[in-house]
C-alpha cells in the first residue's frame, strides 16, 4: 500500500500545514481510535478536532498508540487542529479551554499546531439552550494570541468567519494575524 502524497501550505506563523486532513466531527459518535490509526497508516498527517466534537480524547489515544507502534516517531510528524467552542469564547476562558483540550486523557499533547475560534459567537455554558451572549472578539483574539505566545498553539486562526467585515475588524486589533479562516464547503 502506498502512502498519500499531499500539498502543504506555509502559514504566516512559518509552520507547514498539510492541506489534506481528516476531520473528526461525526454524528452520532466521534471516530474511533482505530479509524484514526488507519488514517495515520494511510499517510494522513493533519487531524481536525474540537472539544464539542468529543473527538479529542479518541484522537489523543490514537496518537499515543501510533507512537507505541512506531507509525510516527513524535507529535511533530502530525498537524493537529482544535477549536475554541462558543461557550468558552471569552477572554478569561480561552487559555484554560485549550489547556483542558491538551491535558492528560484528552489530546495528551503539549501543544496544538492550530487553534481556531470555532464560530464568531458566544453563549452561556451553564444553560442547555444556546442563549447568545455578547462576543468580545477583540478580547477573545488577544487571549488566542496568549496561547500562541506561551507555546500552547503554534498557529492561531478562526473558523466560520463568513463575513469579510469580521475578519477586517479582527485584523485591525490583532498583534498576531490569523493564520487560517477555516470554512465548511458542502
Amino acid at each position: 500500500m502506498s502512502k498519500m502524497v499531499y500539498e502543504m501550505a506555509v502559514l504566516n506563523s512559518g509552520h507547514i500545514m498539510p492541506l489534506l486532513g481528516m476531520g473528526t466531527a461525526a454524528d452520532p459518535l466521534p471516530p474511533s481510535e482505530s479509524s484514526v490509526i488507519a488514517a495515520i497508516e494511510l499517510g494522513y498527517r493533519h487531524f481536525d478536532t474540537a472539544a464539542v466534537y468529543q473527538s479529542e480524547q479518541p484522537l489523543g489515544r490514537a496518537i499515543s498508540e501510533a507512537l507505541k507502534r512506531g507509525l510516527i516517531t513524535s507529535h511533530d510528524e502530525l498537524f493537529i487542529t482544535t477549536k475554541l467552542w462558543c461557550g468558552h469564547a471569552h477572554p478569561d476562558l480561552v487559555v484554560s479551554a485549550l489547556c483542558l483540550s491538551l491535558e492528560y486523557n484528552t489530546l495528551e499533547l503539549d501543544y496544538v499546531d492550530l487553534y481556531l475560534i470555532h464560530f464568531p459567537a458566544r453563549f452561556n455554558l451553564t444553560e442547555k439552550s444556546f442563549n447568545l451572549l455578547p462576543f468580545d472578539m477583540e478580547g477573545t483574539w488577544h487571549a488566542m494570541e496568549k496561547c500562541y505566545e506561551i507555546g500552547l498553539a503554534k498557529s492561531i486562526g478562526v473558523s466560520n468567519f463568513s463575513y469579510c467585515k469580521k475578519l477586517s475588524q479582527l485584523l485591525d486589533s490583532a498583534t498576531v494575524p490569523q493564520a487560517v479562516n477555516q470554512v465548511s464547503l458542502l
